[in-house]
């Protein structure tokens, strides 16, 4: 997990191991998670697919500016 600040906010990107097949390559999902004043204010779901756990967690962390600009 990979935190940072942004406009007041937590904002974090989460990278989530995906093990379907003990014979295939580990792939991880991406989400991100915002947080003001130690309380949740949303969360992404899911946001793709991804080979490696740093593009994973680039990913959710990428998203969190964009919807604090979208909602703010």
């Amino acid at each position: 997990m990979e935190s940072e600040r942004y406009k007041g906010c937590g904002v974090w990107g989460h990278a989530i191991i995906q093990q379907e097949d003990i014979l295939l390559p580990e792939r991880y999902t991406a989400g991100g998670t915002i947080t003001q004043n130690n309380s949740l204010v949303e969360t992404s779901g899911i946001l793709g697919h991804f080979d490696t756990e740093d593009e994973a967690r680039h990913v959710g962390l990428a998203w969190t500016p964009a919807w604090i600009d979208c909602h703010g």
